[in-house]
């Protein structure tokens, strides 16, 4: 039997024209390392910094999370723009049981637009059908209210407090969403 095709997922019209989150692949390592460098000042406001050792390692921790995503505890999409840029990363980790975390960041030109409120809505129903998650949380940080706002109006709710260890250090609070496959 064939290995299954994964399909574009279509993210509603706050996005860019043409835009689709994209399981991530080997071949969108150039644009995925182009986003990380051009808004690493700008997510360093908000999560602690990846590092030096991230971009002279790239390849290597890319190679990584293929694996990872290989072996079905996680998956990585990237939200793609027609030109073939990233404007988004969103992520599923720690898929088993029904559950999964949540995890995204939006490139800054993309910020306060609506993008990544549709990728993850978008994001939840494939979820649901393609993965089998039932339940999904994600954290964030007290500082990052956009973020706190992306999950509310994406249809998350207030769990409680997250612990800074998981959050980079920082103090922070944790959202679920139950998901239904649609």
């Amino acid at each position: 039997m064939a290995a299954e095709v994964e399909r574009d997922i279509p993210v509603g019209s706050a996005a860019p024209a043409g835009a689709v989150l994209r399981r991530l692949e080997y071949g969108l390592a150039p644009a995925v390392l182009a986003f990380e460098r051009a808004n690493r000042a700008y997510f360093t406001r908000f999560i602690s910094d990846r590092g030096d050792e991230y971009f002279a390692r790239f390849t290597e921790f890319f190679t990584a999370l293929l694996a990872e995503q290989a072996d079905g505890g996680c998956a990585f999409y990237v939200l793609v723009a027609e030109d073939g840029s990233v404007l988004g990363r969103f992520n599923l980790v720690d898929i088993e049981d029904g559950t999964a975390e949540l995890g995204y960041r939006v490139a800054e030109s993309a910020a306060g637009r609506g993008v990544a409120t549709a990728a993850v809505r978008a994001l939840c129903g494939f979820a649901a059908e393609r993965h089998g998650v039932r339940t999904l949380k994600a954290g964030t940080s007290d500082a990052n209210v956009a973020s706190q706002r992306v999950l509310a109006k994406a249809g998350f709710t207030l769990v409680g407090p997250a612990d800074p260890a998981h959050l980079g250090g920082k103090p922070g609070r944790w959202y679920a969403r139950e998901l239904t496959a649609e």
